[in-house]
């Protein structure tokens, strides 16, 4: 694949604030307010372990910094903590997503919606998912197939 010159598209999320539409990719640091929204995931996730006695550490990063900033600090979870911080309590979070979201941030989103009492709505590449009180629109559809082709791969392997 290399070979032929075949890359990965690179993941990313938008939300809009006002009349500003604001991009983020994985780890990214551009955003003029990164310090204010890296603290707002931050506490956010502190939140959620403190409340839920639950590790959201879903990879073992072996040391590696780059790949454990990349994973933890997804381009949906900034632009959700953006929307944290820039939109009004009583206002729903929109986030576009061009790829489809991981079960990782599927699952940390719908916390989110429940420990800040906010509607997030993600709309990935495939479907629209809507979070409110900790459940989200899709039924966890994502999550089920993944549970399918885990097994399903069991099954051939014996």
């Amino acid at each position: 694949m290399k070979r032929q010159g075949v890359k990965k598209e690179p993941g990313l999320s938008w939300i809009e604030v006002g009349a500003v539409v604001h991009s983020f990719v994985s780890g990214d640091k551009s955003h003029p307010q990164s310090q204010k929204i890296y603290a707002k995931l931050e506490a956010m996730v502190l939140k959620i372990k403190e409340a839920y006695s639950v590790s959201v550490d879903t990879w073992k990063f072996n040391g590696n910094k780059e790949l454990e900033i990349e994973v933890n600090f997804h381009c949906k979870r900034l632009a959700v903590a953006l929307g944290m911080i820039a939109l009004p309590e009583s206002s729903p979070i929109r986030v576009m997503k061009n790829l489809r979201v991981c079960l990782g941030c599927h699952t940390l989103i719908k916390m989110f919606s429940e420990s800040e009492r906010r509607n997030i709505v993600l709309r990935d590449s495939i479907r629209f998912h809507r979070f409110s009180g900790g459940s989200c629109s899709c039924g966890d559809y994502w999550r089920n197939q993944v549970e399918v082709r885990q097994t399903t791969s069991h099954l051939l392997s014996i």
